[in-house]
């Protein structure tokens, strides 16, 4: 009954913990690490091909983007989510492999001008169709065996259409554990997205605390802030151009468009269009209205009782080809355009950007959080040119920023998340925040509520059965390489794909145990001559 600490260990990005228990090796999501990274993560202890379960949380990237590259190397277990969590990753997996295609392309044509050595995606289109084969369904509040001596039940965490807090029940020999593992706690009174349940007992709690140093400022009324930016832009005879991000975002600011539109918010511009520009968000949006009647929350249900779609609305139109999406900016009408990335820096909104920047009677309006680096935040903060396309473009549109609805709980929300339980857990360990948020988090728990509380590092191992560590890990800091280090680590992923590789091979032929043995000494010759041909 061991768990290892794999990714999001101080830091944001990357989820996945690693359990061992009940004879069955499990991850409990398998995300990618997005933005800088500041600490090495060690890799998964074992073959993926010999790992048996995934528990997901839910579908955002940085908790599912690797399960594609798990499938790639060999893993053919279940996956198990809420449907909720299945739907998205559906489409989300599936663009995260497009992107990954389309950079390799692009990093091979640059690389092919330059001499230097071509570079393949990290997964393909094929590798996470079959990581979506994998996927097994799970409602909310239902407790699924999945092993014998272990019991999983999903909770709503109310971060994102199907996201749950995981509840596992363990058994082994005499020693019967509660493992709670938190997911992404969502922040309370978002639209359409329920509120989070709130656990009451557990032996461990494993818990985010992305928010754990910081307050949520109280939001005015949106629907209100939005409709006083569409009204001074039409007057004005522009755009307002929304970059927003496709999953949860987008559908939120439908939500509130089709209340100004229901009450009449903007004055002397009746049944102005609305433009979702997006192939991912109106996929996205297609998921929300399916699932409407089983994911939303008490005032959604309110209006769908009455027969009124939360999220549409007359003048909803969206723009799947690219041609649909050119002609957006061809049309001389007042519109909202919604298109992605939420922070500009990829996809069509860069297109809609470059159409509406240059014009003094536009807006653009930013919904989300802009980070460092991106050109969202380069806008936010005041720059007077851009280059979008390799052409300078000057910016005269109206910038400006409503605050954001945060996907995630405060740090109040965070203490009241956690205060629910009844009983004192014997551990909780901090996880999935910045460096120095898990280490503030961690001294409240432990100063203001007097609990047992731990912020481990990646590749530390605990046993749950012991109640102690088997290793503490230490942080190891990732270095910043020179062009020699980098061409250097290039050669050893190559290398370590070639591991990877043979790990596969391994667990390929454990599995064959008992096979026909007319086709055990075929695939032996096979490999046989394989390493003829490699031997040196």
């Amino acid at each position: 009954m061991r768990l290892t600490f794999i990714g999001a260990t101080h830091e944001v990005t990357g989820s996945c913990y690693y359990l061992e228990a009940c004879g069955k090796k499990i991850l409990i999501d398998c995300g990618m690490e997005q933005g800088p990274n500041i600490y090495e993560n060690q890799a998964i202890p074992v073959n993926p091909g010999d790992i048996d379960m995934v528990f997901l949380t839910h579908a955002h990237i940085d908790h599912s983007g690797k399960l594609p590259l798990l499938y790639k190397n060999g893993f053919r277990g279940q996956i198990i989510a809420t449907p909720g969590t299945a739907d998205l990753c559906n489409i989300m997996l599936l663009d995260s492999a497009n992107i990954q295609m389309f950079e390799a392309e692009w990093k091979n044509r640059k690389a092919l001008r330059a001499g230097r050595p071509q570079v393949e995606p990290l997964y393909d289109v094929n590798d996470a169709q079959g990581a979506i084969s994998c996927f097994v369904r799970v409602d909310y509040d239902t407790e699924k065996i999945v092993a014998g001596g272990m019991k999983i039940r999903f909770k709503d965490a109310g971060h994102l259409l199907g996201s749950a807090s995981i509840e596992l029940f363990i058994k082994e020999g005499d020693i019967e554990k509660k493992v709670l593992f938190s997911g992404d706690i969502g922040n309370t009174h978002q639209p359409l997205i329920r509120d989070p349940e709130y656990p009451t007992d557990a032996d461990y709690v494993i818990m985010e605390s992305t928010y754990g140093d910081r307050s949520h400022d109280t939001p005015a009324d949106y629907a209100v802030e939005l409709a006083k930016v569409i009204q001074r832009t039409f007057d004005r005879g522009g755009n307002v151009v929304i970059p927003s991000f496709a999953v949860g975002r987008t559908q939120e600011m439908l939500y509130f468009i089709r209340r100004i539109k229901e009450e009449g918010m903007v004055k002397d511009h009746p049944n102005f269009e609305v433009w979702v520009d997006s192939p991912l968000a109106v996929e996205a949006t297609n998921i929300f209205r399916r699932r409407m009647f089983t994911d939303f929350d008490e005032e959604a249900m309110e209006l769908l009782n009455k027969g009124i779609n939360p999220i549409g609305f007359t003048g909803l139109k969206t723009a799947v080809t690219s041609d649909d999406s050119k002609n957006i900016n061809f049309d001389t009408k007042c519109k909202v355009i919604l298109s992605a990335s939420g922070m500009c820096d990829a996809g069509r909104i860069k297109h809609h950007l470059k159409h509406n920047l240059w014009r003094p009677e536009c807006t653009v309006l930013f919904v989300g959080y802009q980070a460092v680096g991106t050109l969202g935040r380069s806008l936010v903060e005041g720059a007077s040119q851009v280059k979008l396309f390799g052409e300078e473009i000057e910016v005269k549109a109206e910038i400006c920023k409503l605050p954001g609805i945060s996907g995630h709980a405060d740090n109040n929300g965070l203490i009241k998340w956690i205060s629910s339980l009844q009983n004192k857990p014997e551990m909780v360990f901090v996880t999935h925040g910045e460096d120095t948020v898990c280490d503030l988090f961690r001294s409240r728990l432990t100063e203001e509520l007097g609990l047992n509380a731990l912020a481990p590092f990646s590749g530390a191992i605990f046993d749950l059965a012991d109640g102690k560590y088997v290793l503490e890990a230490e942080p190891v800091r990732i270095k910043k390489e020179t062009k020699m280090g980098a061409a250097s680590a290039k050669v050893s992923g190559i290398f370590a794909r070639l591991l990877e590789a043979g790990q596969r091979l391994m667990s390929v032929i454990r599995k064959n145990e008992g096979g026909a043995n007319k086709d055990l000494k075929k695939f032996t010759d096979e490999i046989e001559k394989l390493c003829d041909k490699w031997e040196r």
